[in-house]
């Protein structure tokens, strides 16, 4: 309808995850931290109520806070509690993610934006430019936006019925293959470029500093020496380009570069096609705020409409229905505010 409509830019979208709470209480949700965190602070509980059933055991009766026998009990709650951990702690080692979840098995532990943690869900939204619409959606539980670029891109082209799609998300979207996935499919994809080397916070250049020559297929570094290419590896499954030279020892900037007597830089055979996104994100400096303004008044709105509970239903397969129908829910409003209901009535009839 929002099609027929022309409600779509079908141009430009922006990608963006919010985390939504799960029908899940952070008490009943555990990792292999915060096992090990109940399991030392019950057991330093059990530690003090056995001292503290030493000190009545030699007390006179008509002076003991608590009887000897009320201070059994509780040693006898904390270990049934410290058996119950410990089978957590075992559910928790078995999971393939690493953590359980006692009322919503689907539901994860997922940072929240102004620090901690709650079990969670993690929304994927894709929002046209034209009048904020959600193109596409996606519920995961994936605690990480990492992994989520290249399908939530692929929806949206589904979804507005284009070949021209160009999408804007966050550094946190970063990641080579799935950048590499959106421009085989077509789709121009604006993402900043994260630096993952520690090498900037130690004082030393970053591989962002060495400049590649793609002519000569060579890097060169800030002091004007050359890398050449060396060998191939294959890391993870990537393959590795090696670039080297040995004049470090020599240089006077070797102490703001390496420790070592030569420099080695690795380069993904694919990085050309990821160089492509960084010019191209650069000739478009207003993309991060165009980001912001579009993706977050969609999440805004339906996290008002939802209240703090954010979802009701457990289970991923009933929450993706549910997010389902606050979208629908969500565009519907939308085109209202945009066309009336009498215009909408009256196209409807005409289709």
């Amino acid at each position: 309808m929002c099609r027929a409509f022309d409600l779509f830019s079908a141009t430009l979208v922006a990608i963006d995850g919010s985390k939504f709470k799960a029908v899940n209480s952070r008490d009943k949700n555990f990792i292999q931290k915060s096992v090990k965190r109940r399991l030392k602070k019950t057991q330093a509980n059990i530690d003090r109520y056995l001292a503290m059933l030493d000190q009545a055991d030699q007390e006179a009766p008509e002076i003991r806070e608590v009887t000897a026998e009320e201070l059994k009990q509780k040693i006898a709650s904390m270990e049934a509690k410290m058996d119950q951990l410990k089978a957590h702690e075992a559910e928790v080692d078995a999971h393939p993610d690493s953590q359980v979840s006692l009322s919503d098995p689907d539901a994860r532990s997922m940072n929240k934006a102004g620090g901690g943690s709650t079990a969670s869900y993690n929304v994927q939204t894709a929002v046209d430019s034209k009048h904020h619409l959600i193109a596409a959606h996606e519920v995961t539980n994936a605690p990480s936006d990492r992994s989520q670029l290249a399908s939530m891109a692929g929806q949206a082209a589904a979804a507005l019925d284009t070949k021209t799609l160009t999408v804007i998300a966050d550094s946190g979207y970063y990641k080579g293959e799935e950048i590499v996935d959106c421009y085989a499919a077509g789709i121009k994809a604006l993402v900043p470029k994260t630096d993952s080397s520690h090498s900037k916070a130690k004082g030393r250049y970053s591989k962002a500093d060495f400049h590649y020559d793609a002519k000569q297929n060579e890097y060169i570094c800030p002091a004007g020496q050359r890398l050449t290419y060396r060998f191939d590896s294959v890391e993870r499954g990537k393959t590795q380009w090696v670039y080297m030279t040995y004049q470090c020892s020599s240089c006077p900037l070797q102490s703001q570069c390496t420790t070592s007597h030569a420099k080695r830089i690795k380069r993904w055979e694919k990085e050309d096609m990821l160089d492509v996104a960084d010019a191209l994100l650069k000739q478009n400096p207003d993309a991060m705020r165009q980001r912001k303004r579009l993706v977050e008044h969609p999440y805004g709105t339906i996290k008002h409409w939802m209240g703090s509970t954010h979802f009701l239903m457990k289970r991923l397969p009933n929450v993706q229905a549910e997010m389902g129908l606050h979208v629908l829910a969500y565009n519907l409003k939308r085109a209202i505010n945009v066309l009336g209901v009498a215009k909408i009535m009256e196209q409807l009839q005409v289709a």
